[in-house]
């Protein structure tokens, strides 16, 4: 007759919720981790710059100026 009882050791429930919890932690951590790192893009704004100058969107005053703005 079944009586609903299953041999399980008492730790195996808490081991399942810990490891939930870290996998969760985890994946918060590394999805805001490679989120900040994807931002921080310090060349690309000279190189967008430089690609509008070469299609002829915008003059050489514009370029300079936007350049010195740049710092670069």
């Amino acid at each position: 007759m079944w009586t609903g009882y299953w041999p399980m050791p008492w730790t195996f429930g808490p081991m399942i919720m810990l490891l939930f919890a870290i996998a969760c932690i985890a994946m918060m951590f590394f999805m805001m981790h490679g989120h900040s790192a994807r931002s921080h893009d310090d060349g690309r704004p000279m190189e967008i710059l430089k690609e509008r100058y070469a299609r002829g969107e915008i003059t050489q005053a514009e370029f300079e100026e936007r350049r010195r703005l740049l710092g670069a």
